[in-house]
């Protein structure tokens, strides 16, 4: 099984390109135009990454983040999810790489190989950066209304903390 995960992404790249080479498609204009058409969402997508990037970073250097992680900790415990998970858990609807820097505070403090550590990686795996990617879609498609996406992405968000969180405890043996 191991040896199959080291042919995943040449596999990917190999794929299609044979099948653009059989169809006799054009691969270099076509990737030229889907260049072009992403530079044209560049200015619609680029404010919304600002604020998002700037309020991630305000809310950790202003103690919020602490001061949340305080009062989440009894609903946390209650939900199975470790308490000193909770910075990620509050980061990751916001930001990919801000996630990815607490996970690796988290990793580096408590070992990969810890029930935190595997708690933070499924959490990665398994939710998404909602803000981010509601921004970045509904900011492409001109939609300024998001009416029920947040709510339900952010409910996805958590069912996927907790389910993260159970995971870890089973395959972790706890």
């Amino acid at each position: 099984m191991a040896a199959l995960t080291a042919y995943v992404i040449p596999l990917l790249l190999l794929l299609p390109s044979v099948a653009s080479v059989v169809r006799r498609q054009d691969v270099y204009s076509a990737l030229l135009e889907g260049g072009r058409e992403s530079l044209k969402l560049y200015p619609s997508l680029f404010p919304a990454l600002v604020i998002l990037l700037s309020g991630v970073e305000m809310l950790r250097a202003s103690g919020a983040m602490e001061a949340l992680t305080a009062l989440l900790t009894p609903a946390a415990k209650v939900l199975c999810i470790p308490p000193e998970t909770l910075p990620l858990v509050l980061v990751r609807p916001v930001s990919g790489s801000a996630a990815l820097a607490v996970a690796a505070d988290l990793m580096a403090y408590y070992g990969p190989d810890s029930l935190i550590g595997r708690t933070a990686a499924i959490m990665l795996g398994s939710t998404e950066t909602t803000f981010y990617t509601i921004s970045v879609y509904f900011g492409a498609a001109r939609i300024s209304r998001t009416r029920y996406a947040v709510p339900a992405a952010l409910l996805a968000d958590l069912a996927g903390f907790v389910t993260a969180s159970l995971a870890a405890r089973l395959f972790h043996g706890i």
